[in-house]
């Protein structure tokens, strides 16, 4: 399926278009805020998500949901802060994993998956 970068930018297309179809705008792919990048900035209403997307072709090590580390996460509460500090009011972080299982992907969305208390 190509190499990880390939792989990521898939991911982010296959997101892209679940928010979409979900009625919201992605303002950006792989946006730069505070020193992190971010993989979708999505526009739903008054709410400004930031989302990491990750996409696994194996389960091993807790699958696409277990790559969202604690240094990640760190680095999108900071990218969160910046938005804050910009004036948004409603902001939060999201993930959405895609998961490739014998028949077919599987792509779960998780609403504030990250927040100053995890």
């Amino acid at each position: 399926m190509g190499g990880t970068v390939e792989r990521g930018g898939r991911g982010e297309a296959l997101a892209t278009i679940f928010f979409e179809l979900r009625g919201a705008s992605v303002l950006a792919r792989n946006a730069r805020l505070a020193g992190c990048e971010v993989d979708l900035l999505v526009r739903h209403g008054r709410t400004l998500a930031l989302v990491e997307v990750k996409l696994r072709s194996r389960s091993d090590f807790g699958g696409a949901v277990g790559a969202v580390d604690a240094r990640k996460q760190r680095r999108l509460l900071r990218a969160a802060s910046a938005l804050v500090a910009r004036g948004e009011d409603d902001v939060r972080i999201d993930v959405v994993t895609i998961d490739m299982e014998p028949d077919g992907l599987r792509l779960t969305h998780y609403p504030n998956a990250v927040s100053a208390s995890a």
